[in-house]
Protein backbone atom coordinates (compact mmCIF):
# COMPACT_ATOMS: atom_id res chain seq x y z
CA UNK A 1 0.00 0.00 0.00
CA UNK A 2 2.78 2.39 0.83
CA UNK A 3 4.49 1.73 -2.49
CA UNK A 4 1.26 2.41 -4.36
CA UNK A 5 0.84 5.73 -2.53
CA UNK A 6 4.38 6.72 -3.41
CA UNK A 7 3.75 5.89 -7.08
CA UNK A 8 0.50 7.90 -7.12
CA UNK A 9 2.16 10.93 -5.56
CA UNK A 10 4.95 10.68 -8.09
CA UNK A 11 2.47 10.64 -10.98
CA UNK A 12 0.57 13.65 -9.64
CA UNK A 13 3.79 15.60 -9.10
CA UNK A 14 5.02 14.77 -12.63
CA UNK A 15 1.69 15.78 -14.15
CA UNK A 16 1.71 19.10 -12.28
CA UNK A 17 5.25 19.87 -13.43
CA UNK A 18 4.28 19.01 -17.01
CA UNK A 19 1.25 21.31 -16.87
CA UNK A 20 3.33 24.15 -15.44
CA UNK A 21 5.86 23.62 -18.20
CA UNK A 22 3.13 23.81 -20.81
CA UNK A 23 1.69 26.99 -19.33
CA UNK A 24 5.11 28.54 -19.14
CA UNK A 25 5.82 27.49 -22.70
CA UNK A 26 2.55 28.92 -23.95
CA UNK A 27 2.77 32.12 -21.93
CA UNK A 28 2.64 35.22 -24.16
CA UNK A 29 6.09 36.41 -25.07
CA UNK A 30 7.86 33.38 -23.62
CA UNK A 31 10.61 31.69 -25.59
CA UNK A 32 8.98 29.30 -28.04
CA UNK A 33 5.44 30.53 -27.00
CA UNK A 34 2.90 32.78 -28.75
CA UNK A 35 4.63 36.04 -29.72
CA UNK A 36 3.21 39.44 -28.74
CA UNK A 37 1.05 41.19 -31.31
CA UNK A 38 3.22 43.66 -33.27
CA UNK A 39 1.74 47.13 -33.70
CA UNK A 40 2.83 50.53 -34.98
CA UNK A 41 2.03 53.58 -32.87
CA UNK A 42 1.37 57.23 -33.50
CA UNK A 43 2.62 59.74 -30.94
CA UNK A 44 -0.08 62.33 -30.25
CA UNK A 45 1.12 65.93 -30.30
CA UNK A 46 -0.39 69.40 -30.49
CA UNK A 47 0.50 72.30 -32.76
CA UNK A 48 -0.74 74.90 -35.23
CA UNK A 49 -1.91 73.41 -38.53
CA UNK A 50 -3.44 74.84 -41.72
CA UNK A 51 -6.99 73.80 -42.46
CA UNK A 52 -7.51 74.16 -46.18
CA UNK A 53 -10.79 73.47 -47.97
CA UNK A 54 -11.57 72.09 -51.41
CA UNK A 55 -14.73 72.72 -53.45
CA UNK A 56 -16.22 72.05 -56.86
CA UNK A 57 -16.39 75.35 -58.77
CA UNK A 58 -17.24 76.87 -62.13
CA UNK A 59 -15.51 79.65 -64.03
CA UNK A 60 -17.52 82.64 -65.23
CA UNK A 61 -16.51 85.83 -66.96
CA UNK A 62 -16.01 88.74 -64.61
CA UNK A 63 -18.35 90.68 -66.87
CA UNK A 64 -20.91 88.93 -69.03
CA UNK A 65 -22.20 91.80 -71.16
CA UNK A 66 -25.28 91.76 -73.37
CA UNK A 67 -24.72 93.35 -76.78
CA UNK A 68 -28.02 94.92 -77.82
CA UNK A 69 -29.25 96.98 -80.75
CA UNK A 70 -29.87 100.60 -79.78
CA UNK A 71 -31.92 101.49 -82.86
CA UNK A 72 -34.43 99.77 -85.16
CA UNK A 73 -32.77 98.69 -88.38
CA UNK A 74 -31.89 95.74 -90.61
CA UNK A 75 -28.65 93.88 -89.89
CA UNK A 76 -26.36 94.24 -92.90
CA UNK A 77 -23.25 92.38 -91.70
CA UNK A 78 -21.82 90.39 -88.83
CA UNK A 79 -18.18 91.46 -88.52
CA UNK A 80 -16.81 88.92 -86.04
CA UNK A 81 -16.40 85.15 -85.89
CA UNK A 82 -18.63 83.61 -83.28
CA UNK A 83 -16.67 82.45 -80.24
CA UNK A 84 -13.60 84.53 -81.07
CA UNK A 85 -11.90 86.88 -78.64
CA UNK A 86 -12.95 90.47 -79.36
CA UNK A 87 -11.47 93.72 -78.07
CA UNK A 88 -13.29 96.58 -76.41
CA UNK A 89 -14.61 98.93 -79.11
CA UNK A 90 -14.35 96.34 -81.90
CA UNK A 91 -17.30 96.49 -84.30
CA UNK A 92 -19.47 93.37 -84.18
CA UNK A 93 -22.48 94.25 -86.39
CA UNK A 94 -23.29 96.78 -89.07
CA UNK A 95 -26.90 97.98 -89.18
CA UNK A 96 -28.51 99.75 -92.13
CA UNK A 97 -27.59 103.46 -92.01
CA UNK A 98 -29.65 105.09 -94.80
CA UNK A 99 -32.61 106.36 -92.81
CA UNK A 100 -30.41 107.59 -89.97
CA UNK A 101 -28.07 109.40 -92.34
CA UNK A 102 -31.12 111.15 -93.79
CA UNK A 103 -32.26 112.18 -90.32
CA UNK A 104 -28.81 113.58 -89.58
CA UNK A 105 -28.91 115.67 -92.77
CA UNK A 106 -32.39 116.96 -91.92
CA UNK A 107 -31.38 117.80 -88.35
CA UNK A 108 -28.23 119.51 -89.60
CA UNK A 109 -30.28 121.73 -91.94
CA UNK A 110 -32.67 122.68 -89.14
CA UNK A 111 -29.74 123.44 -86.88
CA UNK A 112 -28.12 125.65 -89.53
CA UNK A 113 -31.29 127.71 -89.96
CA UNK A 114 -31.82 128.04 -86.21
CA UNK A 115 -28.20 129.10 -85.72
CA UNK A 116 -28.49 131.79 -88.38
CA UNK A 117 -31.69 133.11 -86.83
CA UNK A 118 -30.13 133.17 -83.36
CA UNK A 119 -27.10 135.08 -84.68
CA UNK A 120 -29.42 137.57 -86.37
CA UNK A 121 -31.73 138.20 -83.41
CA UNK A 122 -29.11 138.43 -80.64
CA UNK A 123 -27.45 141.70 -81.76
CA UNK A 124 -30.84 143.20 -82.58
CA UNK A 125 -32.01 142.52 -79.04
CA UNK A 126 -28.95 144.27 -77.67
CA UNK A 127 -30.02 147.35 -79.69
CA UNK A 128 -33.63 147.03 -78.51
CA UNK A 129 -34.68 146.32 -82.09
CA UNK A 130 -36.56 143.13 -81.17
CA UNK A 131 -38.49 142.12 -78.09
CA UNK A 132 -37.26 139.72 -75.42
CA UNK A 133 -39.95 137.26 -76.50
CA UNK A 134 -38.54 137.08 -80.02
CA UNK A 135 -35.04 136.73 -78.63
CA UNK A 136 -36.10 133.84 -76.31
CA UNK A 137 -37.94 132.09 -79.12
CA UNK A 138 -34.88 132.25 -81.38
CA UNK A 139 -32.61 130.92 -78.66
CA UNK A 140 -34.99 128.06 -77.82
CA UNK A 141 -35.23 127.08 -81.49
CA UNK A 142 -31.42 127.10 -81.73
CA UNK A 143 -30.93 124.91 -78.64
CA UNK A 144 -33.66 122.49 -79.76
CA UNK A 145 -32.16 122.09 -83.22
CA UNK A 146 -28.75 121.54 -81.68
CA UNK A 147 -30.09 118.75 -79.46
CA UNK A 148 -31.97 117.12 -82.35
CA UNK A 149 -28.81 117.08 -84.44
CA UNK A 150 -26.89 115.46 -81.62
CA UNK A 151 -29.60 112.81 -81.14
CA UNK A 152 -29.66 112.05 -84.86
CA UNK A 153 -25.88 111.65 -84.89
CA UNK A 154 -26.00 109.32 -81.88
CA UNK A 155 -28.61 107.10 -83.56
CA UNK A 156 -26.47 106.99 -86.69
CA UNK A 157 -23.45 105.91 -84.63
CA UNK A 158 -25.56 103.16 -83.05
CA UNK A 159 -25.77 101.53 -86.49
CA UNK A 160 -22.22 100.37 -85.75
CA UNK A 161 -22.63 97.89 -82.90
CA UNK A 162 -19.34 97.56 -80.99
CA UNK A 163 -18.15 95.38 -78.11
CA UNK A 164 -18.38 97.19 -74.76
CA UNK A 165 -15.60 95.01 -73.21
CA UNK A 166 -12.77 92.73 -74.25
CA UNK A 167 -13.62 89.03 -74.01
CA UNK A 168 -14.99 86.00 -75.78
CA UNK A 169 -17.96 86.52 -78.06
CA UNK A 170 -21.00 84.28 -78.16
CA UNK A 171 -23.14 83.15 -81.09
CA UNK A 172 -25.35 85.63 -82.91
CA UNK A 173 -29.05 85.75 -82.06
CA UNK A 174 -30.04 87.34 -85.41
CA UNK A 175 -28.55 86.65 -88.83
CA UNK A 176 -27.89 89.44 -91.39
CA UNK A 177 -31.06 90.49 -93.20
CA UNK A 178 -33.25 90.45 -90.10
CA UNK A 179 -34.95 93.56 -88.80
CA UNK A 180 -34.06 94.19 -85.17
CA UNK A 181 -35.73 96.64 -82.86
CA UNK A 182 -34.34 98.93 -80.22
CA UNK A 183 -33.03 96.75 -77.34
CA UNK A 184 -32.90 93.48 -79.33
CA UNK A 185 -30.27 91.12 -77.88
CA UNK A 186 -27.69 90.44 -80.61
CA UNK A 187 -25.02 88.44 -78.68
CA UNK A 188 -22.98 88.25 -75.47
CA UNK A 189 -19.37 89.09 -74.68
CA UNK A 190 -17.72 87.49 -71.63
CA UNK A 191 -14.78 89.35 -70.12
CA UNK A 192 -12.31 86.69 -69.01
CA UNK A 193 -9.49 88.70 -67.44
CA UNK A 194 -9.94 88.73 -64.53
CA UNK A 195 -11.91 85.50 -64.26
CA UNK A 196 -14.49 84.77 -61.58
CA UNK A 197 -14.61 81.32 -59.95
CA UNK A 198 -18.00 80.71 -58.33
CA UNK A 199 -18.41 77.97 -55.71
CA UNK A 200 -20.58 77.00 -52.75
CA UNK A 201 -19.68 76.26 -49.12
CA UNK A 202 -21.87 73.93 -47.06
CA UNK A 203 -23.48 76.01 -44.32
CA UNK A 204 -22.63 73.55 -41.46
CA UNK A 205 -18.96 73.58 -42.43
CA UNK A 206 -18.79 77.37 -42.51
CA UNK A 207 -20.65 77.68 -39.22
CA UNK A 208 -18.31 75.14 -37.61
CA UNK A 209 -15.26 77.14 -38.61
CA UNK A 210 -16.82 80.35 -37.33
CA UNK A 211 -17.62 78.63 -34.02
CA UNK A 212 -14.03 77.40 -33.65
CA UNK A 213 -12.81 80.92 -34.43
CA UNK A 214 -15.10 82.33 -31.73
CA UNK A 215 -13.61 79.81 -29.27
CA UNK A 216 -10.08 80.86 -30.20
CA UNK A 217 -9.24 77.45 -31.64
CA UNK A 218 -9.04 78.71 -35.21
CA UNK A 219 -7.60 81.89 -36.75
CA UNK A 220 -9.14 83.18 -39.97
CA UNK A 221 -7.15 85.32 -42.45
CA UNK A 222 -7.13 89.07 -42.01
CA UNK A 223 -10.07 90.73 -43.72
CA UNK A 224 -11.52 87.30 -44.49
CA UNK A 225 -9.43 87.28 -47.70
CA UNK A 226 -8.41 83.70 -48.47
CA UNK A 227 -5.73 82.58 -50.90
CA UNK A 228 -7.20 80.43 -53.69
CA UNK A 229 -5.64 77.87 -56.02
CA UNK A 230 -7.16 75.98 -58.95
CA UNK A 231 -6.97 72.46 -60.32
CA UNK A 232 -8.00 72.31 -63.98
CA UNK A 233 -9.92 69.59 -65.80
CA UNK A 234 -6.75 67.79 -66.91
CA UNK A 235 -5.61 67.48 -63.29
CA UNK A 236 -2.91 70.14 -63.55
CA UNK A 237 -2.64 73.04 -61.12
CA UNK A 238 -3.20 76.53 -62.51
CA UNK A 239 0.12 78.39 -62.15
CA UNK A 240 -1.27 81.59 -60.66
CA UNK A 241 -3.04 82.10 -57.34
CA UNK A 242 -6.19 84.08 -56.73
CA UNK A 243 -8.10 85.51 -53.83
CA UNK A 244 -11.51 84.71 -52.37
CA UNK A 245 -13.12 88.14 -52.47
CA UNK A 246 -16.71 87.25 -51.55
CA UNK A 247 -18.36 84.90 -49.06
CA UNK A 248 -22.07 85.53 -48.68
CA UNK A 249 -23.51 86.33 -45.27
CA UNK A 250 -26.67 84.32 -45.83
CA UNK A 251 -27.57 80.70 -46.52
CA UNK A 252 -29.45 79.81 -49.68
CA UNK A 253 -32.77 78.46 -48.34
CA UNK A 254 -33.32 75.94 -51.16
CA UNK A 255 -29.82 74.38 -51.18
CA UNK A 256 -28.42 75.06 -47.69
CA UNK A 257 -25.15 76.44 -49.06
CA UNK A 258 -23.32 79.75 -48.88
CA UNK A 259 -22.29 81.36 -52.17
CA UNK A 260 -18.65 82.39 -52.58
CA UNK A 261 -16.39 83.75 -55.32
CA UNK A 262 -12.68 83.92 -56.08
CA UNK A 263 -10.91 86.12 -58.62
CA UNK A 264 -7.98 84.98 -60.81
CA UNK A 265 -5.88 86.76 -63.41
CA UNK A 266 -6.38 85.10 -66.78
CA UNK A 267 -4.22 87.01 -69.24
CA UNK A 268 -3.24 83.81 -71.10
CA UNK A 269 -6.92 82.81 -71.46
CA UNK A 270 -6.23 79.31 -70.11
CA UNK A 271 -9.45 79.38 -68.05
CA UNK A 272 -12.61 79.48 -70.16
CA UNK A 273 -16.08 80.63 -69.04
CA UNK A 274 -18.29 77.74 -67.97
CA UNK A 275 -15.33 75.46 -67.22
CA UNK A 276 -15.57 73.25 -64.13
CA UNK A 277 -12.55 73.33 -61.80
CA UNK A 278 -11.54 72.40 -58.24
CA UNK A 279 -10.76 75.33 -55.97
CA UNK A 280 -8.58 75.15 -52.86
CA UNK A 281 -9.20 77.81 -50.22
CA UNK A 282 -6.25 78.47 -47.91
CA UNK A 283 -5.93 80.70 -44.86
CA UNK A 284 -7.56 79.10 -41.80
CA UNK A 285 -5.08 78.05 -39.07
CA UNK A 286 -5.98 75.63 -36.28
CA UNK A 287 -4.34 76.63 -32.97
CA UNK A 288 -2.83 73.97 -30.66
CA UNK A 289 -4.74 71.30 -32.52
CA UNK A 290 -4.64 67.53 -32.03
CA UNK A 291 -4.71 65.89 -35.45
CA UNK A 292 -4.47 62.12 -35.78
CA UNK A 293 -4.51 59.85 -38.86
CA UNK A 294 -7.92 58.53 -39.80
CA UNK A 295 -6.61 54.96 -39.81
CA UNK A 296 -6.11 55.19 -36.02
CA UNK A 297 -9.84 55.64 -35.40
CA UNK A 298 -12.56 53.01 -35.06
CA UNK A 299 -16.15 54.17 -35.46
CA UNK A 300 -19.17 52.27 -34.11
CA UNK A 301 -22.72 53.11 -33.06
CA UNK A 302 -21.29 54.14 -29.68
CA UNK A 303 -19.00 56.70 -31.33
CA UNK A 304 -15.35 57.03 -32.26
CA UNK A 305 -12.48 55.53 -30.29
CA UNK A 306 -8.77 54.73 -30.48
CA UNK A 307 -6.60 52.01 -28.97
CA UNK A 308 -4.07 53.64 -26.65
CA UNK A 309 -0.99 52.14 -24.97
CA UNK A 310 0.23 52.76 -21.44
CA UNK A 311 3.86 52.71 -20.30
CA UNK A 312 3.84 48.86 -20.22
CA UNK A 313 2.45 48.66 -23.79
CA UNK A 314 -0.92 47.39 -22.58
CA UNK A 315 -3.89 48.26 -24.80
CA UNK A 316 -6.91 50.28 -23.65
CA UNK A 317 -9.85 51.63 -25.64
CA UNK A 318 -10.24 55.43 -25.41
CA UNK A 319 -13.41 57.21 -26.64
CA UNK A 320 -12.65 60.45 -28.52
CA UNK A 321 -14.56 63.43 -29.90
CA UNK A 322 -14.03 64.09 -33.61
CA UNK A 323 -14.63 67.73 -34.47
CA UNK A 324 -13.82 67.74 -38.19
CA UNK A 325 -11.98 66.01 -41.01
CA UNK A 326 -8.82 67.84 -42.06
CA UNK A 327 -7.39 66.21 -45.16
CA UNK A 328 -6.51 62.60 -44.23
CA UNK A 329 -6.63 63.35 -40.50
CA UNK A 330 -9.23 63.94 -37.80
CA UNK A 331 -9.32 67.00 -35.58
CA UNK A 332 -9.85 65.65 -32.06
CA UNK A 333 -11.61 67.58 -29.32
CA UNK A 334 -11.75 65.50 -26.13
CA UNK A 335 -10.15 62.16 -25.28
CA UNK A 336 -6.48 62.63 -26.14
CA UNK A 337 -3.61 64.82 -25.03
CA UNK A 338 -0.07 65.46 -26.17
CA UNK A 339 2.23 62.53 -25.36
CA UNK A 340 -0.39 59.79 -25.69
CA UNK A 341 0.43 56.79 -27.87
CA UNK A 342 -2.24 55.24 -30.07
CA UNK A 343 -2.14 52.25 -32.41
CA UNK A 344 -1.88 53.13 -36.11
CA UNK A 345 -1.17 49.66 -37.55
CA UNK A 346 -2.36 46.33 -36.18
CA UNK A 347 -5.54 47.91 -34.87
CA UNK A 348 -7.85 45.11 -36.05
CA UNK A 349 -6.31 42.43 -33.79
CA UNK A 350 -5.62 44.66 -30.79
CA UNK A 351 -7.81 43.99 -27.75
CA UNK A 352 -8.17 46.02 -24.53
CA UNK A 353 -6.01 44.56 -21.75
CA UNK A 354 -3.62 42.76 -24.07
CA UNK A 355 0.07 43.50 -24.11
CA UNK A 356 1.58 44.24 -27.51
CA UNK A 357 4.98 44.74 -29.06
CA UNK A 358 5.66 48.21 -30.45
CA UNK A 359 7.55 47.92 -33.70
CA UNK A 360 10.43 50.31 -34.39
CA UNK A 361 9.62 53.04 -36.96
CA UNK A 362 11.65 51.34 -39.71
CA UNK A 363 9.70 48.07 -39.35
CA UNK A 364 6.26 47.48 -40.89
CA UNK A 365 3.57 44.86 -40.38
CA UNK A 366 4.43 43.45 -43.79
CA UNK A 367 8.04 42.90 -42.75
CA UNK A 368 6.92 41.27 -39.50
CA UNK A 369 4.54 38.91 -41.30
CA UNK A 370 7.32 37.81 -43.65
CA UNK A 371 9.65 37.12 -40.72
CA UNK A 372 6.98 35.02 -38.98
CA UNK A 373 6.37 33.00 -42.13
CA UNK A 374 10.05 32.20 -42.68
CA UNK A 375 10.37 29.42 -39.96
CA UNK A 376 7.22 27.69 -41.22
CA UNK A 377 8.49 27.85 -44.78
CA UNK A 378 11.88 26.45 -43.75
CA UNK A 379 10.23 23.55 -41.90
CA UNK A 380 8.13 22.80 -44.95
CA UNK A 381 11.17 22.79 -47.21
CA UNK A 382 13.11 20.52 -44.79
CA UNK A 383 10.21 18.07 -44.70
CA UNK A 384 10.13 17.90 -48.49
CA UNK A 385 13.90 17.26 -48.60
CA UNK A 386 13.60 14.36 -46.08
CA UNK A 387 10.94 12.75 -48.21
Amino acid sequence: MASRSLVACGLVLGLSLALCGCEEKNAPGAAGGTPLLPVAVYDVKTGDAPWNAEYQAQATGSRSVEVRARVEAIIEKRLYKEGDFVKEGQQLFQLERDQYEARVEMARAQYSNAEKEWKRVRPLYEKNAVSQKERDAARAAYESAKAELREAQINLDYCQVVSPVSGYSSKENFTPGNLVSNNSLLTYVNQTDPMYIDFSIAAPERMQRMQLAAEGRLVMPKGNIYVARLKLLDGSMYPGEGKVTFIDSKVQPTTGVIQARAVFRNSDESIMPGQYVRIFMEGDILKDAILIPQKCVSTTQKGASVMALNAEDVVSEVPIEIIATVGDRYLVGNGLKAGDRIISEGLVKARPGAKVRVMPPEETLHDTAQKEQQPAQQEKEQGQEQK
